[in-house]
């Protein structure tokens, strides 16, 4: 389903498929919607995510402390969005596949 909501910030359950199982993200995250766009932060349970990508796009983390933190677009939510994560937490960086729902309770 497209975000239909109105502009504010939601708390929303996020779905986590993929990976080895040795990292997450935590859940719920929020979800803030702003003139019709959503972005959704999404908290690693692991510091050592460098970079997602997102429909080919490259998202930074937006902190430099704790676990890696990213705010990313979110088009619908219960719909799979396919995701990589690329962690620096084995010998040599690895782009993961990850795929996250979003779901508003």
């Amino acid at each position: 389903a497209a975000i239909t909501l109105a502009d504010g910030n939601y708390t929303i359950e996020v779905g986590f498929e993929g990976g080895s199982g040795k990292s997450h993200v935590l859940t719920p995250c929020t979800l803030k919607v702003e003139n019709g766009a959503a972005t959704a932060t999404i908290v690693w349970s692991s510091q050592k995510y460098d970079y997602m990508l997102v429909d080919g796009e490259k998202y930074l983390p937006t902190n430099t402390e704790g676990n890696s933190t990213f705010e990313i677009p979110v088009a619908a939510l219960d719909t799979p969005l396919d995701v990589v994560g690329d962690t620096v937490a084995m010998s040599t960086p690895h782009e993961i596949e990850y795929t996250l729902t979003f779901t508003l309770k």
